[in-house]
């Protein structure tokens, strides 16, 4: 065996020494990732970021009077927006209505009515690209 190496100068490590303090910090960080939750750690999603939606759906304001109800609903976005009423009645033996779709087309108003035998208990209106 040869001479032993001469010590680092002050402030210094030695070589091995830098090494075995790199080592552990990778493994530190590595151990640090494998713990965290998986929605934590950031991830690179090879898909596009999605469009945003364009703006949809009529505006409806909604009257009910008595066993009546009507619904008022305007358009005013480009595409056209396929309008149905639907009506839940109070009286459980009374039918509960869903009304055919109207198409509101672009900048249109479209007027949609009901109706139940006595009092209506609920009523909204769907819409459908």
């Amino acid at each position: 065996m040869g001479p032993n190496p001469p010590p680092p100068p002050p402030g210094r490590t030695p070589a091995r020494g830098r090494h075995a303090e790199a080592t552990a910090a990778v493994l530190a960080g590595l151990a640090l990732l494998l713990a965290l939750p998986g929605d934590t750690v950031p991830r690179l999603d090879p898909r596009p970021a999605a469009r945003a939606e364009a703006p949809f759906g009529a505006e409806c304001r909604l009257r009910t009077a008595g066993p009546r109800t009507v619904a008022d609903c305007h358009n005013p976005y480009p595409e056209t927006d396929r309008l149905r009423l639907h009506l839940e009645c109070a009286r459980w033996w009374d039918v509960d209505s869903d009304g055919a779709a109207v198409a509101a087309g672009p900048a249109r108003t479209v007027r949609l009515d009901g109706r139940c035998w006595k009092e209506v208990r609920a009523a909204w209106v769907s819409h459908q690209r």
